[in-house]
């Protein structure tokens, strides 16, 4: 029978438990919602502080050079690499996940140009479709199209057709994992190229992707690694594939030469021609103090802290009998599934709005998901607990039907 004093003490025996304190949590709110926004890092808010007083408002300008600015989106993809396991001169930090895919989706029409077809899931993350989308409404549905099949039909759907496999590592309504080296092996062995978005496994997991030969990947700087709301972005290209094309958005960052000016683009080598616009320090340098608190981290710690929690989680809602009224969409195996819980509920909406007044952060996505997420940094054993004994007391007092929850916000 788990007790609270049994919780205690998992959170006593716990080896990440002292890197809660490196995060500012308000003391009354239990957040499970580090799968959408990470929480606020103090080494983030000092560095925020820092580079708006000291660097902007006393150096100015100077402070491209003097420190070091211009070479933020290098450092930081840098920081990133051995995250995603990828060895360095791999990764760099730019823009969104959007602007990325474009990127990375154009040089893939370009390396496989007889090859129309973009491959991807139907659950997959909508930004990642809709970018296939656009780049086929740009290019004509005879040089690039989608299409969408279900998760467990990838492999088999696969064919002379098809330029490039676009999936997310894990999928961020149901929190299951694909399986990378797998999938990865299968489509080069079609003559296709993989495109992974680690958006919902990055700084949550292990992930290798030069081990799993992947071609390129995606992710983001706000939810796991913590950067803070709008944080960039990042893009992997494996060193094999970096100079072969020239991605399209040619922007001046990008350039060999960038403060030549030369009238004339030519493309930096290497991973600094997926660079365009300049880089937005401020969120940028939120982003390299948070990725600091990685530094020591071993990663299967993490990993195993990330399943511990959600098998208490799933233990405590079984205890509470509320297993019966929300139905597990996540796979039931723990090694199975990334660092979330997904359930299916028909007033899910109001089941989070109701959780939320009562101080436990989670979220919801359409039709009808509650998802809880488990940052292993900061969230502990007790926050599980209190977590269950909250939602415990909403349901029993029937809070989620509310008719304040009838009417859903901009931002679900």
């Amino acid at each position: 029978m788990i007790t609270r004093e049994a919780i205690l003490e998992l959170d006593r025996l716990d080896p990440l438990a002292l890197q809660r304190d490196a995060f500012a949590l308000p003391r009354d709110k239990v957040y499970l919602d580090g799968n959408s926004l990470g929480a606020l890092p103090r080494a983030a808010a000092v560095r925020v502080q820092d580079t708006v007083q000291q660097q902007w408002g006393v150096d100015l300008i100077s402070s491209w050079n003097r420190h070091g600015w211009i070479d933020l989106p290098q450092a930081v993809g840098e920081k990133i690499a051995p995250l995603v396991g990828a060895a360095p001169g791999q990764v760099i930090c730019a823009d969104s996940i959007s602007v990325n895919l474009f990127k990375l989706l154009s040089v893939v029409s370009m390396l496989r140009p007889e090859r129309p077809v973009v491959l991807s899931a139907a659950d997959n993350f909508p930004t990642d479709l809709y970018m296939v989308q656009g780049l086929s409404q740009l290019l004509g549905e005879q040089k690039l199209r989608l299409v969408q099949v279900a998760e467990a039909e990838i492999t088999d759907a696969l064919n002379e057709r098809v330029a490039a496999v676009l999936l997310s590592h894990v999928n961020f309504r149901t929190g299951r994992i694909l399986p990378m080296a797998e999938i990865t092996a299968a489509t080069q062995t079609a003559g296709a190229l993989s495109i992974w978005d680690l958006a919902h496994s990055a700084g949550a997991m292990p992930v290798e992707l030069d081990a799993c030969q992947v071609d390129f990947a995606v992710g983001c700087g706000y939810k796991y690694f913590n950067g803070g709301p709008g944080a960039p972005a990042w893009v992997y290209a494996a060193e094999r594939h970096q100079d072969a094309v020239q991605q399209p958005l040619c922007g001046w960052m990008g350039h060999r030469d960038p403060f030549v000016f030369d009238p004339d683009y030519e493309a930096a080598a290497g991973m600094l021609q997926y660079l365009c616009g300049t880089p937005p320090v401020l969120s940028m340098a939120a982003l390299d103090a948070a990725l600091d608190l990685f530094a020591d981290i071993d990663m299967q710690a993490l990993r195993a802290k990330s399943l511990a929690l959600g098998t208490l989680f799933l233990e405590l809602l079984h205890k509470t009998e509320l297993a019966a009224e929300l139905r597990l969409l996540s796979p039931p195996e723990s090694e199975l599934r990334g660092s979330q819980l997904a359930f299916s509920h028909p007033q899910a909406y109001g089941l989070v709005q109701a959780w939320i007044e009562r101080g436990v952060v989670a979220d919801f996505r359409e039709p009808d998901v509650l998802r809880v997420g488990f940052s292993p940094l900061y969230n502990s054993y007790g926050d599980i607990w209190q977590a269950l004994e909250a939602l415990r007391e909403v349901m029993a007092q029937r809070e989620h039907l509310d008719p304040r929850w009838q009417q859903r916000q901009k931002v679900t």
